[in-house]
């Protein structure tokens, strides 16, 4: 698996001392305030979530990185790429997206990670296209994504839960612009 730096951050894979850390970004329900229906997630869940995440990487070439600081070395969440099936109408298609701990948010540190997985998506991975998906209101992760230069496409609903949903896109010559 690929590992990528930026200034402040280190992308890398997933080690197991990352669960207690990442359980705790997923019980935080400021965190998971606008992902699913809104519940946190236990240690047990988090643990799936990390095994499905590492199966990503060995089926698909991308997956979710974990982040952490490169000065302390603490995991401060994930962002990376992953097909986003749940959503049907927007296949074929590769999603970015990204979880930081509350206690990093208004750093800059999910811009930083995004913007550098959305360059290996589209220069390293060769990928021609990248969307984004977010819940409407949800006014954080819209920042970022349009910090990325990505550019609403359409509004949906969730097939599950029935909240709306904003699709943003952007492509290799967008991107390269």
């Amino acid at each position: 698996m690929t590992e990528i730096r930026t200034p402040r951050l280190l992308l890398r894979s997933w080690h197991d001392d990352d669960l207690a850390p990442m359980a705790d970004i997923n019980a935080d329900p400021r965190v998971m305030r606008w992902i699913d229906d809104g519940s946190v997630r236990d240690l047990d869940h988090t643990a799936e979530d990390i095994e499905r995440w590492e199966e990503e990487w060995d089926e698909e070439g991308f997956g979710l990185f974990a982040v952490e600081l490169l000065a302390s070395g603490e995991l401060i969440g994930f962002t990376g790429l992953s097909v986003p099936e749940f959503l049907p109408e927007v296949m074929p298609a590769v999603a970015i997206s990204w979880r930081i701990g509350s206690q990093f948010w208004g750093q800059g540190y999910a811009s930083e990670a995004a913007h550098a997985t959305l360059e290996f998506a589209l220069q390293d991975r060769g990928l021609d296209r990248v969307i984004s998906i977010n819940r409407v209101g949800d006014n954080a992760s819209e920042n970022v994504i349009r910090k990325l230069g990505m550019v609403p496409e359409r509004e949906t609903a969730h097939p599950v839960y029935g909240y709306p949903l904003r699709v943003h896109a952007i492509d290799l010559t967008e991107f390269q612009a």
